[in-house]
């Protein structure tokens, strides 16, 4: 396991450096802000069209051969990135590394396979801490790399870091890993549909409002993500640099939370009364970014931001989580992260004309709209914040008639 997480730790910290400098290398070929963010989305919606099919293939041809796939073809992806010279190339590069995005669904896969149900968790756990570490280290290298002049910094090294990165991961599934899915286990019948799955989890009152909840948040939070750095751009003129060590921090503060925080609040606090608080908190670092005209303001907002989100994401999980039957959580949570996937859809084309249409504060005001939404659904779900808890699970509907 710890080759694992090592190989999937360096290909995210490649992914995470990449990810704050998409804007600028956007602005290069005079991009305008609708066109900045379906950059940024275009990952996305590749990846929710081929990702059924890489753990179908996983199943199939075992977890090795869709590992090495998906990091070739990452390590393409940013080459073809680092040397696009026109915008068309900057989406099809994306395009590219979003319909080869297997590799954590394969990673999660493998896990699976090597451990039992009781240190499931602590496995997958791994893949976790290593987005964490993904996102901390990744925008903070390619913030140096690319240096914090607009106007002339460099946006082909980071991207030829990031090949490499993906290289050196393919490298360590090619030399160190084993396969995890022998032959005899492969091909065995396939679970229910994604649509199937996500109709069956909308027809329950409780457990689609949750979902719902889910999806304004992510929504809101990607909007945010895809928009932020030609923010910075007009309103602070920040560079590269600047703006990817401001990623760093906020992947700093949410690891914290999320690591450790988060946990000892859910022994003393209800996952419901955490859940309005990191809502709370998400509506008021929103609302501030647009007035911030200095670090220290952004700083605070984006402290904010990430402890909200901290307290809202492992809350969300776990009372979705208690609205599944017990053989049926793996799929719930399955069908939470195919509609996360769809609001970082969304999120950024939603950012890019409420930038270009009403000012660039507007996404983020739009954003604290979504998640007051958000806050009012889950009043309401619960009753106020001393409501009981929604302890039992939900049961599955029956056959619709």
């Amino acid at each position: 396991m710890p080759i694992l997480f090592s190989v999937v730790l360096i290909d995210l910290i490649g992914f995470g450096l990449v990810i704050p400098l998409l804007p600028f290398y956007a602005v290069r070929f005079a991009a305008s802000a609708p066109e900045v963010t379906w950059l940024m989305a275009t990952y996305s919606i590749a990846q929710l069209v081929a990702a059924p099919f890489w753990g179908r293939l996983s199943d199939r041809v075992g977890r090795r051969p869709v590992l090495m796939a998906s990091m070739a073809a990452s390590a393409a992806a940013y080459v073809w990135l680092g040397a696009a010279n026109a915008l068309w190339m900057l989406f099809a590069a994306r395009a590219l590394a979003g319909l080869c995005a297997g590799n954590i669904a394969a990673a999660q896969a493998y896990i699976a396979d090597i451990t039992t149900p009781e240190q499931r968790a602590h496995g997958m756990g791994m893949i976790g801490a290593a987005f964490g570490l993904g996102f901390i280290f990744g925008p903070a290298l390619g913030g140096f790399l690319a240096g914090n002049n607009p106007a002339t910094a460099d946006l082909q090294i980071p991207a030829w870091v990031a090949a490499s990165l993906s290289a050196a991961a393919l490298c360590g599934v090619l030399f160190g890993l084993r396969e995890s899915h022998p032959p005899e286990r492969r091909g065995l019948a396939s679970p229910p549909g994604r649509a199937a799955m996500i109709l069956d989890a909308l027809r329950r009152p409780v457990l689609s409002r949750l979902i719902l909840i889910f999806f304004l948040v992510i929504l809101a939070f990607a909007a945010m993500e895809s928009i932020f750095a030609l923010w910075a751009l007009r309103q602070l003129d920040w560079g590269p640099q600047t703006v990817g060590y401001v990623f760093a921090y906020l992947g700093l503060l949410s690891a914290v939370m999320q690591g450790g925080l988060t946990r000892i609040l859910t022994k003393r606090f209800r996952e419901e009364r955490l859940l309005l608080a990191g809502l709370v908190l998400l509506v008021l670092g929103l609302v501030a970014v647009p007035f911030a005209h200095g670090l220290v303001f952004l700083a605070a907002a984006f402290a904010f931001l990430a402890i909200g989100l901290g307290l809202v994401q492992p809350a969300l999980n776990s009372l979705i989580s208690t609205r599944a039957a017990r053989g049926e959580q793996g799929q719930v949570l399955g069908v939470t992260q195919s509609v996360g996937s769809l609001a970082r859809i969304v999120g950024p084309p939603f950012a890019g004309y409420l930038f270009a249409g009403f000012g660039r504060g507007s996404p983020f005001l739009g954003g604290a709209l979504i998640v007051a939404l958000a806050l009012l659904l889950a009043l309401n779900l619960f009753g106020g914040v001393g409501a009981a808890p929604l302890a039992e699970p939900e049961p599955p509907p029956g056959p619709a008639t």
